[in-house]
């Protein structure tokens, strides 16, 4: 079974440590259905770079962490004025926020629009402790809470609006406060997890029995949304039209994905190399374009790329598109495996891995042998074969091969397999099928 947690929303503070200064990084959480607010479970943040985890459980939505660079220094959590992540945002009506003031003053609280304009502002000489406001949302969709400590240290979030009916008018109300430091997880509740700038982070949502998966390198502090939609065309891209072919989309979780494999370029003889010559070239197995339109193309590892070895390239995706790393496959398989889930260590190794994801990514009919899948999420894997060496065509009906876009590690299905192969025994001249995967 797959392990689940319990929280509701998670805003990462990443502490660095340039120039004398310390900035932030605030990753803000959200859940979506289908364009319906959910409340998530908890999050799990994975470096995948560094190794390490760290989980949130609720009430505990900040995690501070200490970013190094030369000699650093753990923050003490008493000395830290902060602001928390509102909760429940985004809000349909009313929310509440609250925020650490370290030491007795003045603190100015003001609610902004998107254009700058003050909603709402007051002023209150708070005591050191942890203070609590109400605020109802007037009827834009998005505002600022910033509160200045002492006039100048300030401290930011975001507040999500969803309005649900007639807009109530915007309010700020105190509730009171309690003598406590914030229940922040601080370095020796973090010791696994580092993060430095360039990491990849692995964002793992959990929301009831389900798990959605976000990859990102974050620079700049921004606000990710956790998709729970399945089985349905991507929201406000339900195809996409390129190189004269209309290509349909699939949503699985936080991916967006292409329903269909590529077939575009210039079919070319099996036998021939593919080169470098400002022109998209193909295969179709056995020479027939028949079996192009049906499967797509098969390219070469180098054509695919459009000659590039950069991770995560376009290639020959359209714009807005590209070729899926490593790590996305990985997270595309454990969103479809009923046993292993995203972050898995089980995706990390080699050869057929996970319990029944091939299975479920397979297409329902269209495989020989007794070896149909049950489409579970709508991917519609298919067997395309492939064509390895000079016009060799191999295994359609049994087995179908995609490239990722890191090195040449490659994916495969297999008719009497019920997981799903990671390999990079397959050379580059090899001629695979290709599938994008719509840019974050």
């Amino acid at each position: 079974m797959k392990t689940r947690f319990i929280s509701v929303a998670l805003l990462v503070i990443v502490s660095l440590m340039t120039l004398g200064q310390r900035p932030n990084l605030d990753l803000t959480f959200t859940a979506d259905n289908n364009g319906t607010y959910i409340q998530f479970d908890s999050i799990k943040v994975m470096n995948r770079i560094q190794g390490g985890d760290t989980v949130l459980y609720f009430p505990d939505t900040v995690l501070v962490l200490d970013y190094e660079v030369g000699i650093s220094q753990i923050p003490k959590i008493g000395n830290v004025f902060q602001v928390f992540q509102n909760y429940p945002n985004p809000v349909s009506d009313q929310t509440t926020i609250s925020l650490y003031v370290p030491d007795k003053d003045k603190v100015s609280m003001i609610i902004t629009d998107i254009l700058g304009k003050v909603i709402l502002k007051s002023d209150r000489v708070l005591d050191q402790g942890t203070h609590y406001l109400r605020i109802t949302p007037g009827g834009a969709y998005l505002y600022f809470f910033t509160a200045y400590w002492r006039g100048s240290t300030s401290s930011s979030i975001k507040i999500l609006h969803v309005p649900v009916g007639s807009n109530l008018a915007a309010s700020m109300e105190y509730l009171g406060s309690e003598i406590t430091t914030p229940q922040l997880k601080v370095m020796e509740d973090i010791q696994g997890f580092t993060y430095t700038l360039g990491d990849e982070l692995l964002y793992i949502g959990y929301a009831d029995t389900l798990e959605s998966g976000i990859l990102d390198t974050p620079e700049e502090s921004q606000t990710y949304t956790f998709h729970f939609a399945t089985n349905i065309p991507c929201p406000g891209t339900p195809t996409v039209e390129y190189e004269g072919q209309i290509y349909n989309t699939i949503q699985i979780f936080s991916q967006c994905w292409m329903k269909e494999n590529l077939n575009v370029g210039t079919m070319i003889p099996g036998n021939q190399e593919m080169t470098d010559n400002e022109i998209m070239e193909k295969y179709c197995y056995e020479n027939d374009t028949y079996n192009c339109n049906i499967y797509g193309g098969l390219y070469q590892w180098d054509e695919m790329m459009q000659y590039t070895t950069t991770e995560g390239t376009q290639g020959i995706c359209p714009s807005g598109w590209h070729l899926p790393t490593d790590e996305e496959w990985k997270v595309l398989e454990g969103s479809v495996d009923s046993h292993f889930g995203i972050g898995d260590q089980i995706w990390d190794f080699g050869d057929f891995r996970g319990h029944d994801a091939g299975t479920n990514l397979k297409t329902s009919s269209g495989w020989n042998g007794g070896g149909n899948g049950i489409d579970l999420l709508g991917f519609s894997g298919l067997p395309g074969g492939d064509c390895y060496g000079p016009g060799n065509f191999i295994n359609i009906g049994y087995n179908g091969y995609w490239r990722s876009s890191t090195s040449v590690c490659a994916r495969y299905l297999n008719y009497d397999r019920s997981g799903v192969c990671r390999t990079l025994m397959f050379p580059a001249g090899w001629g695979f099928s290709a599938r994008c995967i719509r840019d974050y």
